[in-house]
């Protein structure tokens, strides 16, 4: 696969929006970290629809991800002092 097909497919399957809130290095990393999030629930949520796993695995993956999801809230929107440069 080359690398444009690869481009072209990062992009269909994992779409970004753009940020439009107050920039900062923590709101739009943070804000990245939401959009993955969300991809990743959605495909989850797919899968289980699907009947590919159980909805007890899929509580479980999601519950995981959004407690990755609260540390990195933690991490960026609560330290005012972060900076990307270390």
């Amino acid at each position: 696969m080359t690398q444009e097909q690869q481009n072209l497919n990062n992009s269909f399957l994992k779409p970004s929006g753009r940020y439009h809130g107050e920039f900062t290095p923590n709101n739009l990393a943070f804000n990245a970290n939401l959009q993955e999030f969300a991809q990743q629930v959605s495909y989850l949520c797919n899968l289980e629809t699907n009947g590919k796993i159980a909805p007890e695995a899929t509580y479980r993956q999601i519950k995981q991800l959004y407690e990755q999801l609260e540390q990195s809230r933690q991490e960026f929107l609560e330290n005012t002092n972060f900076n990307p440069d270390q």
